[in-house]
């Protein structure tokens, strides 16, 4: 009788929300964990999950199950990485969703350091701007940049993420310098298509007062690397992330304006569901981002960095 395995079998099934779903993560047939299942609910003596033919829903006898089961198996997992640990060697796979862009610039080499300091964490990274499940889909923890004001994940902040609005030298030079946001309506502006309004750019002015303006759109699109690239050219005015843009700021391609205004800013977290206990490996890749990422971030220090 493996227990630990049917716990962990059970808690497949109701993080991927099907049965078909937890086969395919744990490697095994359907009909196997249909069985397995089966035979845990008739040793128990409980139904924990009602079937239909759209969606599996847990009894409260099984959300009462899924809930120690999560406990334990987090629990089973920090017995064996404190022994790993004492040996001083963390182990483990590390599933992890992250931002496109800014996990290439900017967390990709984190990881990379991560992993030289620990070669026997593997790495599994999605490097998707979409919002995950992370317990239908097994991530171990998100890295998201977003406002979390309300949600029922735990987040732990990592950095703030700011914006700015520029141009090149040569567009400012041929079409002028905006000295306030209303000027922009007579600017050619190039947006990101993913946001809900691209074309409505919200701020604060100079006197702390709340405004937006609707910019006139050039050129919308879903790669941020094509808008920076448009703007370098002189094709407009882009409101872009500082984490983006700041190299072509260092090196004059861009030029900032509308500086005195304060641009949306967000912030960058590290989350992970309420139910998942954290591993060493998980707690010690967090406390490292968040170490190599703590106070003015690199890409809003003035100056070389």
């Amino acid at each position: 009788m493996d227990r630990f395995g049917d716990m962990h079998m059970f808690v497949s099934v109701v993080e991927t929300g099907s049965i078909s779903a937890a086969a395919e993560r744990l490697g095994v047939a359907k009909s196997a964990v249909s069985r397995r299942l089966a035979e845990l609910e008739s040793r128990l003596g409980a139904s924990l999950i009602h079937r239909t033919t759209r969606r599996l829903n847990l009894t409260d006898s099984g959300r009462a199950y899924y809930d120690r089961c999560v406990v334990i198996l987090a629990d089973l997992d920090e017995a064996e990485a404190a022994v790993s640990q004492a040996h001083r060697a963390l182990k483990g796979r590390l599933k992890v969703a992250l931002p496109h862009a800014f996990g290439l610039l900017h967390l990709a080499p984190l990881i990379q350091d991560f992993m030289a300091q620990h070669p026997d964490v593997q790495f599994e990274l999605d490097f998707n701007d979409r919002q995950v499940d992370l317990m239908q889909e097994g991530f171990d923890l998100a890295i998201r940049i977003a406002t979390l004001a309300d949600s029922s994940l735990i987040a732990r902040r990592l950095a703030p993420i700011r914006h700015a609005v520029c141009a090149s030298p040569d567009y400012l030079a041929r079409h002028g310098i905006p000295s306030v946001a209303a000027d922009m309506v007579h600017h050619a502006c190039l947006v990101y298509s993913n946001l809900s309004d691209p074309g409505l750019w919200s701020y604060r002015g100079p006197d702390g007062r709340p405004g937006s303006v609707r910019v006139p759109v050039r050129l919308a699109a879903s790669s941020g690397d094509f808008l920076i690239r448009a703007a370098i050219a002189g094709e407009g005015l882009i409101l872009h992330p500082t984490f983006y843009i700041h190299e072509a700021l260092r090196s004059g391609k861009l030029v900032r304006v509308l500086s005195d205004h304060a641009w949306p800013e967000l912030s960058a977290y590290a989350v992970y569901p309420p139910t998942r206990h954290l591993s060493s490996r998980v707690r010690a890749f967090i406390d490292f981002v968040a170490e190599r990422l703590a106070g003015e971030p690199y890409w809003d220090r003035a100056g070389p960095v």
